[in-house]
């Protein structure tokens, strides 16, 4: 990775990891607040929602505002108005005023997701592109597993948590200001593109970011009650969405690895095989504690790693403008499964019974599979 430039990377990594961290203590804050006021879960899953919507609105824009403003000046826009969302927050306990604000919120992180995933891709050189992309993914998620455990340690101490929340999205500004490139090269024919010219040529990438946002949602929703209506004890079953992080977290750079060494296609419809044949274990191995924890450890590793390599596959069909709209599509299809993906799943595990969550789980990733043969037996 000799011809990566290791300044821009690192401060993008940085800006971008700080972003993560105040995601990662927002969500969970918000929906502890709510709960302290008595409000039900309807209405926080319904606020909580809210975000995926407006990241889904701002989708058809990034592009043109890229093209018009650049990247780091609508990044650094994004940071500064998420910041001010979330700490105006603290100002009023209107619920109509706090969907508003986490609309925004939303509408912001979809700016940052877009332009980030696009940049990292700029600078990676392909060759190590794999490795390059695990690494920034893997420093979001690090720093947003930090978030939760930031709030609760300190909900408690702190009167003004939301401002306090609020403002470590500026802490990524410095990092954003050490960046000398942009996210789109200089001699781009395009000065930006639409999302209808993209969007035909990566159906196996949006399914893989689909099916992420469906599992990484689950996961963190309902795997816990899951786990509690199979008979593990609480306190271990609110532990599963975390191992099932760890795994995301941790093994992201050997699957990046593989997919420099062995070809993109092939490690990427190789985990989606595999989550495929590890989700119908999950019910039987809840009776097993080494079994239950292996399994999330592997299926968070293996959906991780769907996830980022349909970021590293933009990055090797797309450049400049097109590249800045296949992100922003990326995102779009969190966006949709995200908001939609739980309040289903809720309704089916209610009606049908607790094992379709896994259910749900699997059909997205056997839809992500069939997507891969169809682009093989397309694209040879």
């Amino acid at each position: 990775m000799k011809n990566l430039p290791w300044r821009d990377f690192i401060a993008l990594v940085a800006s971008i990891g700080v972003v993560g961290l105040g995601l990662g203590a927002t969500i969970p804050l918000t929906a502890l607040r709510l709960d302290q006021r008595g409000i039900g879960t309807d209405i926080i899953g319904i606020i909580t929602a809210v975000s995926a919507l407006g990241i889904l609105a701002v989708t058809p824009f990034v592009s043109r505002w890229v093209a018009c403003h650049g990247a780091r000046t609508c990044m650094i826009a994004a940071i500064i108005v998420g910041g001010l969302s979330t700490a105006l927050m603290e100002t009023t306990s209107d619920l109509f005023a706090w969907a508003l604000l986490r609309f925004v919120f939303g509408a912001c992180m979809g700016v940052l997701f877009t332009v980030g995933e696009a940049w990292v891709n700029h600078l990676a050189p392909g060759h190590a592109r794999g490795r390059v992309v695990a690494m920034y993914t893997t420093a979001f998620t690090l720093f947003q597993l930090v978030g939760p455990a930031l709030v609760a340690a300190v909900e408690d101490k702190m009167t003004w948590a939301f401002a306090a929340a609020g403002a470590l999205f500026l802490l990524a500004l410095p990092g954003m200001a050490l960046i000398r490139g942009d996210a789109q090269s200089d001699d781009e024919d395009e000065a930006q593109a639409p999302w209808r010219m993209v969007l035909p040529q990566m159906p196996m990438i949006a399914m893989g970011a689909a099916f992420f946002a469906l599992f990484d949602t689950l996961a963190l929703s309902l795997l816990p009650l899951y786990a509690m209506r199979q008979g593990i004890a609480t306190e271990l079953a609110l532990l599963s969405a975390t191992v099932v992080l760890v795994g995301d977290t941790v093994l992201q750079f050997p699957f990046g690895w593989l997919a420099d060494r062995y070809g993109r296609r092939r490690v990427h419809t190789g985990c989606g095989i595999a989550v495929c044949v590890l989700l119908p274990v999950l019910p039987f191995a809840a009776g097993t504690p080494w079994l239950w924890w292996t399994v999330l450890l592997m299926l968070g590793a293996a959906a991780g790693a769907i996830y980022m390599l349909s970021i590293v596959a933009c990055g090797q069909r797309f450049t400049g403008a097109r590249l800045v709209a296949a992100s922003a599509i990326l995102n779009a299809s969190w966006g949709v499964t995200s908001s939609g993906g739980p309040l289903v799943t809720g309704v089916l595990m209610h009606s049908v019974g607790i094992n379709a969550l896994p259910a749900v789980m699997w059909c997205g990733a056997a839809a992500f599979a069939a997507c891969a043969w169809w682009e093989y037996r397309r694209i040879p």
